[in-house]
Formats: C-alpha cells, sequence, structure tokens
C-alpha cells in the first residue's frame, strides 16, 4: 500500500510529546471557557415559528395585531360531565359563576359558558396576551388548569386547550429533554462502542471527547441564537446533538481505525498518530464539509424551523470535527498501546482486515459486478415505490407521540361542537367590505359558521368555524376555497389562524425542497469531484446516495402508514430526512473511495482496490453506520412525531446505506466500470503494479 506523507496535512504536525499535551490542555481550557461564559438561548415554542413572515397567515396575525387586543390568544376551556349526560342548569350556572371568576383573577371577559346543541359539552373562551414569554405562558396555563380544577363542581370534568394550551404542552415536551436525550444517547454510543473495540477501556477516551464537543456545540449554538436573536427550541437542540454525537463518533471511529492499522506498521504511538490523522483527515474534512455546506444550504429554505436547524448543525458539525481531528489524536496519542487491551496492536501482526468478513464480501461481490449491481438498484427502487402514496402534514392532534391535555380537548371539543370551534379561522378585511366578506365566507362549503367581529376604523375580523378537525387535509381544502371566496370579494383579504397557517407551512415545505433540494446536490457532487478528481465517480455515487434516501422515505412511509397508523409524514420530514441521509449518507462512500483512490494509485487495478479498501473500511464503517442509526433512533424519546419519523427514516437510511450501497452497489460498481470509474483523473491511468 501507498505510504501517506504526513507531513502534507498540517493538523498531523499537532500530535507529539509535548505537542499532544499542550492540545489537550488548551482543547480543555477553551472547551471550559465556552461551557462558562457562553450566554443563553432566544427559546421560543410557538406553533407558527415554522411561518415565513411573508405567509399569508402571518401577514393576517400582523392585521389583527392592530386591533385591540388582537394580539390575544383565546384558551378554551372545555367542560363536559363525568357519565356523558347533558349539563344541566344547575351546572351551566356554576360554569357561569366560574367564568367570572376567572375572568376577574386573569383581568380578561370570559365568554360562555356556551353549551353544544346536544347539552353535554360547554366551554368558556377567555382571552389571553398573545406576547408573553413562553416560561409565563406555561405558568398561566398551569395556574388556570389548577383554578378551573379547585372551582370545578363535582361529576364534571374540565380540559383546557387553544393556542396557548398547546403551546405550553408543547414546551413541556421539552422539560429535562436535554439531559434525558443526553443520557440516553451517551449510553447508546458506550455500549456500541464497548461492542466495537472488545476493550474495557479504549472507548472512554472517544466518547469523553465526543461528549465535551457536544456539550461545547450546545454552548455554541445557544450563543449563535442569543447573537442573532434565534429562537430555539427543544427540538432543534435535540437534533443537533443527535447530529454531533452522530457524526463526531463516525469521525472517532474512522481515526481510531487507521491509528490502529498504522500501529501495526510503526513503533513510535505518536508517529503512528500521525500517519492516521495525515491519511484519515482529508476524508473526515470532505465529509464533515459536505454536511456543513449542506445544512448551510437549509438556509435558503424559507420554512424558519428548517433555518435554523441548519445554521445550528452546522455549527455543531464544525465543532464535531474539530474535536474529532484535535482533541482526539491529543488525547489518543497520550497513553500507549496498552489503551487497545486486550487486543493490542503490535508492530508486524498481520491485518485481520485482510482475511475479514468485508473482504469475503467485496470479493463476492466484484466476481459478477453487473448482476450484483443490477439487482442491488432493483431492490432500492422496489423500497422506493413506497412514496407513491406518501402525504404530508399533521393535524394537531398528531403532533404529539403521548397525547396532552390541549389535544384530549380539543376532540371532546369536536365530539359536540363544529371540529373547528377550538381554533376558529379569522378572515382580515376592511370594515367596509367586512359583511359582504362573511357572507362569502358563510356560503363556502364545509364552513359552519361567519361572524364579524369589533372592527376599527382600517380593519374589521370575521371569524369563521370550520366543520373539520383543526390541521386535517378536509380542514385545509376548505382554507383554500375560503381565501379564494373572500378575496373575490376584497382582494386585500387575509386569512389567518391554525389551519391557514398550516396550509402555508404545506405550501413554504413543498417550496424549501424544489429550491433546496437541487442546491444540496450540487454542493454533494462538487464536494466529490474535489475530493476523487473523477467525474464518473461523482456522478455514480450521488445517484446511488439519493436512491438510498428515497428508498428509506418509501420503507419510512410504509412503516408509518400501515404499522403504526399515522396520517401523513410531518411537513418538514422529507427534507430534514434528505439533508441528514444524503450529507451524511455521502460520508461512508466517501471513507470507502478514497481509500480505494489511495489503493488504486499503488496497485493501478480498480477491483482489487476497491475490494482492498471495503476489506479495509468496511468493519468501522458498519460499526460506524449502525451507531449512527441507534443514535438518531434515540430521538425517539422525545415525544414528538417529528423527531420520531425523523429517526425511523435516517436510522434504517444509514443503514441502508452501510450495508447494501456502500456495501455492496458501491464495490460491484466500481469492478463493473474498472478505470473508467475514476475517469479522467490521474489515478484512472496508473499503471498496475504486483501486490
Amino acid at each position: 500500500m501507498e505510504t501517506f506523507d504526513h507531513q502534507t496535512f498540517s493538523l498531523a504536525r499537532l500530535v507529539g510529546g509535548g505537542r499532544s499535551v499542550a492540545v489537550l490542555v488548551l482543547g480543555l481550557v477553551l472547551a471550559g471557557t465556552v461551557l462558562i461564559l457562553a450566554p443563553g438561548a432566544t427559546e421560543s415554542t410557538e406553533a407558527s415559528a415554522n411561518l415565513p413572515a411573508d405567509a399569508e397567515s402571518a401577514l393576517a396575525q400582523d392585521r389583527l395585531a392592530t386591533l385591540p387586543g388582537g394580539d390575544d390568544a383565546p384558551a378554551v376551556v372545555v367542560v363536559s360531565r363525568d357519565d356523558g349526560q347533558a349539563l344541566d342548569a344547575e351546572q351551566l350556572g356554576a360554569l357561569g359563576r366560574l367564568g367570572s371568576t376567572l375572568g376577574s383573577a386573569l383581568e380578561a371577559e370570559v365568554s360562555g359558558p356556551v353549551p353544544s346543541v346536544d347539552g353535554t359539552v360547554a366551554l368558556l373562551t377567555i382571552p389571553l396576551p398573545g406576547d408573553v414569554g413562553n416560561e409565563a405562558n406555561a405558568e398561566r396555563i398551569e395556574t388556570l388548569r389548577a383554578d378551573v380544577t379547585d372551582a370545578l363542581p363535582s361529576g364534571l370534568t374540565a380540559e383546557v386547550t387553544g393556542a396557548p394550551a398547546i403551546q405550553a404542552d408543547l414546551g413541556a415536551v421539552f422539560e429535562g429533554a436535554d439531559v434525558r436525550l443526553l443520557l440516553v444517547t451517551a449510553a447508546v454510543v458506550a455500549l456500541l462502542l464497548v461492542v466495537t473495540y472488545r476493550s474495557p477501556l479504549l472507548w472512554l477516551v472517544p466518547l469523553a471527547v465526543v461528549g465535551l464537543g457536544d456539550r461545547v456545540a450546545a454552548k455554541v449554538v445557544e450563543a449563535i441564537s442569543h447573537w442573532a436573536q434565534l429562537p430555539i427550541d427543544g427540538s432543534t437542540t435535540g437534533i443537533t446533538s443527535v447530529l454531533v454525537f452522530g457524526a463526531g463518533t463516525n469521525y472517532a471511529l474512522l481515526l481510531i481505525a487507521r491509528y490502529r492499522e498504522e500501529l501495526r506498521r510503526h513503533e513510535d504511538r505518536r508517529e503512528a498518530m500521525r500517519q492516521a490523522v495525515g491519511a484519515a483527515g482529508p476524508a473526515i474534512l470532505s465529509s464533515s464539509g459536505t454536511v456543513v455546506l449542506g445544512l448551510l444550504a437549509l438556509l435558503l429554505a424559507d420554512a424558519p424551523f428548517v433555518n435554523r436547524i441548519g445554521l445550528a448543525g452546522a455549527a455543531g458539525i464544525v465543532v464535531a470535527v474539530l474535536f474529532a481531528l484535535v482533541v482526539l489524536p491529543a488525547a489518543m496519542s497520550i497513553p500507549g498501546r496498552w489503551l487497545f487491551w486486550p487486543f493490542v496492536p503490535r508492530v508486524g501482526d498481520s491485518d485481520p482486515t485482510e482475511r475479514g468478513l468485508w473482504r469475503r464480501v467485496g470479493l463476492r461481490v466484484t466476481r459478477r459486478p453487473a448482476l450484483v449491481t443490477v439487482g442491488g438498484l432493483v431492490v432500492l427502487a422496489l423500497m422506493a415505490l413506497g412514496t407513491l402514496g406518501l402525504r404530508t402534514g399533521l393535524g394537531q392532534d398528531e403532533q404529539f407521540l403521548d397525547t396532552p391535555e390541549s389535544i384530549t380537548a380539543q376532540q371532546t371539543l369536536a365530539s359536540a361542537f363544529p371540529a373547528g370551534a377550538s381554533s376558529p379561522t379569522t378572515v382580515v378585511t376592511s370594515p367596509r367590505l367586512a359583511e359582504q366578506v362573511a357572507r362569502a365566507a358563510a356560503d363556502v362549503p364545509d364552513v359552519q359558521s361567519a361572524d364579524v367581529g369589533r372592527p376599527s376604523a382600517t380593519v374589521a375580523p370575521v371569524s369563521v368555524v370550520l366543520s373539520d378537525p383543526p390541521g386535517s387535509d378536509a380542514a385545509l381544502g376548505t382554507v383554500e376555497r375560503l381565501r379564494a371566496a373572500v378575496q373575490e370579494v376584497d382582494p386585500d383579504a387575509l386569512v389567518g389562524g391554525q389551519d391557514a397557517q398550516a396550509l402555508d407551512e404545506a405550501t413554504t415545505a413543498q417550496r424549501d425542497r424544489t429550491v433546496v433540494v437541487p442546491v444540496v446536490l450540487v454542493v454533494v457532487l462538487g464536494m466529490l469531484l474535489l475530493l476523487l478528481r473523477s467525474v464518473v465517480a461523482a456522478v455514480l455515487l450521488v445517484a446511488t446516495t439519493v436512491l438510498s434516501y428515497v428508498s428509506a422515505l418509501g420503507v419510512g412511509w410504509l412503516v408509518f402508514d400501515h404499522v403504526l397508523g399515522w396520517s401523513a409524514m410531518d411537513v418538514s420530514t422529507p427534507l430534514l430526512a434528505f439533508i441528514f441521509l444524503v450529507a451524511l449518507g455521502v460520508d461512508y462512500n466517501i471513507f470507502l473511495t478514497a481509500r480505494a483512490r489511495e489503493e488504486m494509485r499503488a496497485s493501478g487495478d480498480a477491483t482489487s482496490s476497491v475490494v482492498t479498501a471495503l476489506g479495509v473500511t468496511g468493519g468501522v464503517i458498519t460499526s460506524a453506520g449502525i451507531l449512527l442509526a441507534a443514535v438518531f433512533a434515540v430521538l425517539g424519546v422525545l415525544p414528538l412525531v417529528l423527531l420520531a419519523q425523523l429517526g425511523v427514516v435516517v436510522g434504517f437510511g444509514v443503514l441502508l446505506d452501510t450495508v447494501l450501497v456502500r456495501g455492496v452497489v458501491t464495490p460491484a460498481l466500481v469492478a463493473w466500470c474498472g478505470r473508467r470509474f475514476w475517469w479522467p483523473s490521474a489515478v484512472a491511468r496508473a499503471p498496475r503494479r504486483a501486490r
């Protein structure tokens, strides 16, 4: 094999006796400084946080805010009898007194009680200021629920819903989430590292380095949020933590595997680490650079939540790669070879990869490369067929894995009132045209009622109650028809409310996929061209990675639809899964083909080079893929459907890419193309040499 000159890679020069100690100490000092001095984040869990400022529903909310109390957000108290019978006059009277008490305590004008037609459910509507922070909102909802429970007559059940209650319940989902996610992720990573290294000591070093990098990355993201005034919530920090742990551990696995390999060639462990950093560093930088640029491409999206994931994730990956290529080599080279006990590598030891499982796989798949390639692509294509029936857009009652009170209240409300009563749609128009707009709205199919509210000199609200459940496909279709109808009367009319927001989020998500996906593909293709200097290799690797993403999306949708019974994917799932799978998934092809290119320069034989590369990298890449898939699966500890869906799609996609694409299809493609795989680089013209 060709020997790599570590002097050509600057980070390799940081490894040395005194230098490693200095680098480790400096890294710890800088990490401690960030952990202590970094400012806290600007946080938000608002339901409308994924709306661009120019969305119609956002513009409607801005115009409503000019009305007296226009920025109010109604909380709805839903009351029913425990035995399911109709409420009697005495109970309704008690609810009236409860409304007066709540109004006095909250300094609000409480409406109701309003009984349903069958009398089984009544509701109280309490306008609450909508411009309070998350903590203040959570406290007032908790107080409201406690006050209602204390004052409620026996035999009755009360539930609180509406936008403030949903916001509070969403915030409650993430209480203690960072600690829970960190502990579960660290436990999963520790277990897999122990299994991978089969050493009671070695796993401690990468886990400690990556864990510290994760905490530093979290603080860096919080500082960016603070300085840029970009609100983040638990889902943003959770996804970023998973990215840092997953990618950081992957880079650590690749570096340590190369270090172990070099320890069999060099007596001096520091020289071995310099060679390892010099050999693995370019591939790690290329793969991490691809991930960072792919995540930064999310800044082109209109959806604020997607923007924040892109910025936070890119910052996290930069921190992860710094810890993997600067701090980890120092930490690993200070101890002796005993760190690998009981399987300590010695100079002159035979390379176990020469007779390992993945070398045997490589020999098999390259014997009949055309058949293996076509067979692998057919399997991927069959999996991808699952995307044909894919639907996006979850209703409010489908956002949580565990149903909170605000959602069960909506279900109770929908059983007796029009389904949209808990979150009416609002049309914003001029006072002059308000009555006409209300009549046009009332004539739209599936609109239950349309009533003109209290206008100002320039703005009049029209409250529209839909017949369909909030966030459902039917409700979104009604909003589309409603917009068309009212804008025929008043071209400047704006339709807002939760259903309008959901429709705008779906439209924005479609636009973002159209814009971001091509940019990411260009970025990935460009990075592969820079690394491999081969047009054929770059195009084929991108194509197989994209196909594995579509296959994972298809299988994921079949699981969600037929096994878990979810009606749709979250609007953000396909795009975020694409970024993670294409940017992270191409890592494994980079690790494999970068090593194959190195072997190709030495041997001049495309088939033997990819077989050797697969034998050498197969074990560590498989371990990295399993670990990354397991880390993404940890997102399921946070009870949001979006995160669970990301965990399933990305986890399965990583395994698919690791085993089938990188382990079978890519080696077969290289063997099938032969030297043409490396065209037009000089490697394609490398002379054949005896091994």
